[in-house]
């Protein structure tokens, strides 16, 4: 009971924020007449919603595969690049500013680069959901690796340890809240870098994401479907992101032994 007291005292206050703003984007259509292909009404935009379904659903899972497959990717990667990088500071001094230069630069720039090296379909999705959300893995998985306690780094020391049983005994354990930080993150942005992805790469003629569907409905002049596509895209970001927070919460109950 006091576990759902809790989750009810989270809940609440959000929904009841997204309902008063409902109400009040539904009170503004309606008192100045705002015409429907410049701004839907929350009404219109759920009957789009209903009457697209379908589509909406399966664009939603492609999207999803291919946000989860980047986000996978970018956690296997940037967890072995930030492995060497707790080895040799020359290494990490030499490359970490490419690390950030993935950050820094605008990814609708060079996803048509991605696109044309890559190819087009789910390979350069992909591609550049991965490439979208690898910097936050690499930087918070980088910062738990290398600032260990010196303490016990001198005593691993002192103890004759390896530097791989410094690594996979001191290191890596001490640094799994930074990486399940990264993760949070990284998971938020895998779902962005998918529908850009799709915004250049596609799917082809029969299969289309979310990110199609953006670029469909606005060309056509649909606001209602192009605002129920950005309802479903939230929907599926908030969707992984809770459930990889879920799980990073659960692993850090059982890493340091905190009970539920």
């Amino acid at each position: 009971m006091r576990g759902l007291g809790a989750l009810a005292a989270r809940a609440l206050p959000p929904l009841l924020s997204f309902l008063l703003a409902l109400c009040a984007w539904q009170g503004a259509v309606a008192l100045f007449d705002v015409k429907p292909f410049l701004l839907p009404g929350p009404l219109l935009v759920a009957r789009a919603a209903i009457e697209n379904l379908p589509r909406l659903l399966s664009a939603s899972l492609l999207t999803a595969v291919g946000a989860l497959l980047g986000f996978g990717l970018s956690l296997a990667f940037g967890f072995l690049v930030s492995l060497l990088f707790s080895q040799s500071r020359l290494i990490e001094r030499g490359l970490y500013p490419y690390a950030i230069f993935l950050q820094t630069v605008p990814i609708v720039a060079i996803a048509p680069l991605i696109v044309l090296w890559i190819g087009y379909g789910l390979p350069g999705v992909v591609a550049v959901s991965f490439i979208l959300s690898l910097f936050p893995v690499i930087a918070n998985t980088t910062a738990g690796l290398t600032r260990v306690d010196p303490g016990l780094l001198d005593l691993f020391v002192l103890n004759g340890a390896s530097r791989w049983q410094i690594l996979f005994k001191l290191r890596v354990p001490g640094a799994v809240p930074q990486m399940l930080t990264g993760a949070r993150i990284s998971s938020g942005l895998s779902v962005i870098g998918a529908i850009v992805g799709e915004f250049f790469a596609g799917y082809g003629t029969r299969d289309f994401g979310l990110g199609y569907l953006i670029i469909l409905t606005n060309g056509q002049a649909r606001t209602d479907y192009l605002f129920a596509c950005i309802l479903f895209c939230t929907l599926l970001g908030l969707s992984i992101f809770a459930s990889v927070g879920a799980l990073s919460g659960f692993l850090l109950r059982r890493w340091t032994g905190t009970p539920d």
